[in-house]
C-alpha cells in the first residue's frame, strides 16, 4: 500500500510541476481560454481563435515581469 501511495504522490507532483510549472499565471490563463473557448462553442459560435491570443498576451506578460524582475536585481 506504501508504494501505491508513493506513486500517487509521485504522479501528482510530476503532473502540477508540468502543468503549472514556474508561472501558475500561464497555466491561468490558458485554462479561462480554454474556458471561454467552451462556452462559445457550445453556443454554437466558432472559438478556434480564442487561445492563440490568450497565449500571446499571457506570454508577453510573463516576459515582461520576468524582465522587470530581472532588471531589479541587477540595479
Amino acid at each position: 500500500m506504501n508504494r501505491v501511495v508513493a506513486f500517487g504522490a509521485g504522479f501528482v507532483r510530476f503532473w502540477y510541476d508540468f502543468i503549472i510549472g514556474d508561472d501558475w499565471s500561464m497555466a491561468a490563463a490558458v485554462a479561462i481560454g480554454l474556458a471561454v473557448s467552451s462556452v462559445l462553442t457550445r453556443r454554437g459560435l466558432s472559438a478556434w481563435w480564442v487561445i492563440p491570443p490568450v497565449v500571446i498576451v499571457a506570454l508577453y506578460l510573463s516576459l515582461w515581469r520576468a524582465s522587470r524582475a530581472r532588471a531589479r536585481r541587477h540595479r
